[in-house]
């Protein structure tokens, strides 16, 4: 140890530039316990300092004083070399060597030297995963401060909607959202949602669609989050999308300072009467029928208040859908009121609601269908009608009614849908579904020279024969054109057809048909339709007692097919009630202060059984049908179907119901006998018939051309006399227009853009045998003598000199009983019968006849050596016999 004085204690000031400075190796002192005795004053001082130290004592001028020691180094260890001056770079890569050697050596730096250059090192993975962790549980709120977070889908004991809400991951949430907008490519390289935000600004719209199973392919924590957190998840969507648009139309926010993303597509489809407390509050798909609407209402979205004391203004305040938000006191005078809304920097959006019931055709049999109401928001206001299909994705949660609670007692709570994406489910909307695969398809069928044989043969397969019907059912599908010269005088364009007949000849399974392959079809009766529940009704509201429109059943048929069956069992005011639906396409309300007309744009496809449960040939149509002359007028078509013995047609039937069944059946499907073969070979898929219409009813509006007017004319003139004469059905000004509207339904399954003569003539005879049909038994055979030449268009011979040789056969029956000589199997006619029948036709040649398949597979057979024709009797006739 040396005698040397101990230097004077270190002052904080010396002690902390000496732990800043470079690390340099000092000549160790000789009394090692002084020096550390400074140094450790040096500490004591330095946790002062940090502590508050007060830099003004009575002994600050020890922190000048001279300490040799201090200032003596090593010669050896000086570096006394020149140096060329450093350049930006060179000395950036010197900084970050020194930072780097500093973290090994555990030397925190505390200068601001590093500040002048931008800081691109990589810290710590440890302090990153703390700094990760905080942000997650909200402690941090710099949003510098958060990091990605990689596995998301750890919510870390936290619910779903409490994870959501979390800062961090929010953040990652945006962040990866904002990413599937900005890249997500089609299958042609095609940016999908760039392009919808662009056409959405297009349009000035503040929505686009988003379709779930491509979010779920492409960001499956996002898709796993969002049903069961929804109102946050959209939440961070609509900022998101807001962003993004944003960034690339910046100006955009004038036209809209909202946008909303609407998810689409959702793969689990819940009906309305399966809603429980598991969907609370997720994000549900439901299909139904709009029954009632209200006006599009303006909701307080962000509120400002005007302090009514001061005048200061107060807010803003976000309105949320549950409960009114005020504020509590005036920062200016500090009065808690009154305030009054602010009405003109106060923001509003759209708001409506609607009621939803299930669709017709998904109630199960016996149940009431269930009614759901649905809040409307923003651009999906006025979206629909009541009568409109609708598929609804949306929010499922509950809201507050005082009156059910007063009813039910207090914790019960009524539940609503909170949309997010609607469409309406009509014609237009199937025919954009359409691929171009489906449209090649329907319009290389349109080309084919029997397409309408095809489509008859499509209309109800499993039913036999009745073409005529068919044929009828298949014209009011297709439809006619429906005219308004001038906006004044509306001619509707819908074709209505009167199905009566015998029961058991399959009146209400051609209703039950139509209702499925119509794109939009309701089905009701007679029996349980009072008039109010055909057109429609006024009903008070319950929960603001106001008079409310609800539709009936031909308003929700708007633009579709409504079908009646037990037409007959109507009382006389419902019958009235729909005479206005079926002429003017319109219904008329006049009650509890409600004046107003509802559109009933649809065709009326009925059914009725004749007086007394079967058809008497004897008598009229109007004889037999307990419908009024007014009504029967407005009907298109009338169909008499007939329960008539006939040994031939009875066999083919009882082989067709049979076939139909063997090859339906579970256990042997695809087999059957081959009797059907002819039928099922022209049909159309069904799926595919359906889209056929659609896009024929949307697409395709034939226009009259050089029609034969004279003809028109001179049939119109002749159905009069007759109707006279015979005193049947009255012929009025409406089967003109029938016709005109047959002739373009039938153009239209051709896909023709003009109606031709062969459209005409088609028409002409569908009216021609509407008419006759409608005839006494007596009258009919002379009727058909007079208008044969129209009544023969376009009909196969093959079935018309089957329709002849039947006759015959049964006429040589019945000789043959008459004669008691019915022992024989075998029935044989002679040629010369058939041909003179077959010319009064003038039809000359029989042989394509005798070489058709109706021929043989009727069990005929002819003979050209004795010129007879053979029929064969079933086995089972015989033995009766």
């Amino acid at each position: 140890m040396s005698s040397e004085p101990s230097p004077p204690p270190m002052s904080a000031r010396d002690a902390r530039s000496a732990m800043t400075s470079p690390v340099q190796d000092f000549e160790p002192f000789e009394d090692e316990a002084d020096i550390l005795g400074d140094m450790s004053q040096a500490d004591d001082a330095m946790q002062e300092e940090e502590e508050g130290e007060e830099l003004f004592g009575d002994n600050m001028e020890a922190d000048y004083r001279h300490i040799p020691e201090l200032d003596t180094y090593d010669i050896d260890n000086l570096d006394t070399e020149e140096y060329d001056e450093l350049s930006p770079t060179a000395r950036l890569a010197a900084e970050r060597e020194l930072q780097r050697r500093d973290r090994e050596r555990g030397i925190i730096r505390r200068d601001d030297r590093e500040l002048f250059y931008d800081k691109t090192d990589e810290e710590d993975p440890k302090k990153k995963r703390r700094l990760a962790e905080k942000a997650a549980v909200g402690e941090i709120e710099d949003a510098e401060m958060i990091e990605s977070i990689e596995n998301l889908e750890d919510t870390k004991g936290y619910s779903i909607k409490e994870w959501v809400t979390m800062m961090g991951p929010r953040t990652e949430i945006a962040n990866r959202f904002k990413n599937f907008l900005r890249t997500f490519a089609n299958s042609k390289g095609q940016y999908v949602y760039k392009e919808r935000i662009r056409r959405m600004c297009e349009n000035n719209q503040s929505s686009f669609v988003v379709e779930f199973p491509t979010l779920a392919n492409q960001e499956q924590v996002l898709a796993y989050f969002l049903p069961e957190a929804p109102f946050q998840m959209l939440e961070i969507f609509d900022e998101v999308a807001k962003e993004t648009v944003l960034s690339i139309f910046p100006s955009y926010e004038r036209v809209t300072n909202e946008i909303h993303v609407r998810i689409a597509d959702l793969p689990l489809i819940e009906e309305l009467r399966t809603f429980r407390k598991l969907h609370v509050n997720q994000l549900v798909r439901t299909l139904g029928v709009v029954t009632a609407t209200t006006g599009v209402m303006p909701q307080l979205s962000i509120v400002k208040y005007d302090c009514s004391k001061c005048g200061f203004i107060l807010g803003p305040f976000v309105q949320s859908q549950y409960n009114e938000v005020q504020p509590g006191a005036c920062p200016e005078c500090q009065s808690t009121g009154p305030f009054m809304i602010n009405m003109e920097q106060t923001l509003y959006r759209n708001y409506q609601r609607i009621t939803l019931q299930e669709s017709p055709g998904r109630i199960p049999a016996g149940r009431v269908p269930r009614s759901k109401d649905c809040i409307l928001l923003a651009d999906l206001c006025d979206r629909c009608k009541p009568g409109d299909e609708v598929d609804v994705t949306g929010v499922y949660t509950n809201n507050y009614d005082g009156s059910l609670n007063t009813e039910n007692g207090f914790p019960v709570f009524s539940t609503v849908i909170f949309a997010n994406h609607l469409v309406v489910k009509d014609c237009k909307q199937i025919v954009q579904s359409l691929t171009d695969d489906d449209i090649n398809v329907i319009m290389k069928m349109s080309k084919d020279r029997r397409i309408v044989d095809r489509i008859i043969a499509s209309i109800a397969p499993s039913i036999y024969g009745h073409e005529y019907i068919k044929r009828g059912l298949a014209m009011a599908l297709f439809g006619g054109e429906s005219k308004n010269p001038g906006q004044k005088h509306k001619v509707r364009g819908d074709i209505n057809v009167l199905v009566c007949g015998d029961p058991g000849t399959a009146k209400s399974q051609f209703l039950k048909f139509v209702e499925k392959i119509a794109p939009r079809a309701v089905f009701t009766t007679g029996q349980g339709a009072s008039a109010v529940g055909l057109t429609a009704y006024v009903r008070r509201n319950p929960s603001n007692r106001e008079w409310t429109l609800e539709a009936g059943a031909l308003v929700l048929a708007d633009q579709g097919v409504c079908l009646i069956d037990e037409f007959d069992k109507m009382n006389d005011q419902d019958r009235t009630s729909i005479h206005e639906a079926m002429e003017q396409q319109s219904i008329s309300i006049s009650k509890a202060g409600i004046v107003t007309s509802l559109q009933a744009r649809c065709s009326v496809i009925a059914a009725a059984n004749p007086i007394g449960g079967r058809y008497d040939a004897s008598m009229t149509f109007a004889e037999n049908v307990n419908l009024s002359d007014p009504i029967l007028s407005r009907f298109d078509i009338l169909c008499v179907v007939r329960d008539e013995v006939d040994p031939i047609q009875d066999q083919h039937l009882a082989e067709f119901v049979v076939s139909s069944h063997i090859r339906h059946h579970p256990s042997k499907k695809g087999e059957g006998l081959t009797s059907t073969e002819v039928t099922n070979e022209l049909a159309i898929p069904q799926e595919m018939l359906k889209k056929y219409i659609v896009y024929a009813r949307e697409n395709v509006h034939p226009k009259l051309q050089n029609i034969d007017q004279d003809k028109v004319a001179k049939i119109y003139s002749q159905l009069r006399q007759e109707s006279l004469a015979t005193g049947s059905l009255p012929i009025t000004v409406r089967h003109i227009e029938s016709i005109i509207r047959m002739a373009e339904a039938h153009a239209k399954m051709h896909l023709r853009d003009y109606v031709q003569e062969d459209d005409v003539n088609m028409a002409v005879r569908m009216m021609l045998e509407s008419f006759i049909d409608t005839q006494k038994y007596s009258v009919m055979k002379s009727m058909r003598q007079v208008f044969q030449r129209y009544l023969l268009f376009k009909k196969d011979h093959s079935e018309l000199l089957f329709y002849i040789l039947r006759q015959l056969t049964q006429d040589q029956l019945a000789f043959m009983r008459g004669t008691s000589n019915c022992n024989t199997s075998n029935i044989e006619i002679d040629e010369k019968d058939l041909l003179d029948k077959a010319k009064q036709l003038d039809i000359f040649d029989l042989k394509p006849f005798y070489q058709s398949k109706i021929f043989e597979s009727n069990n005929f057979i002819y003979d050209p050596r004795r010129k007879v024709i053979i029929h064969t009797l079933p086995d089972t006739q015989i033995s009766e016999d």
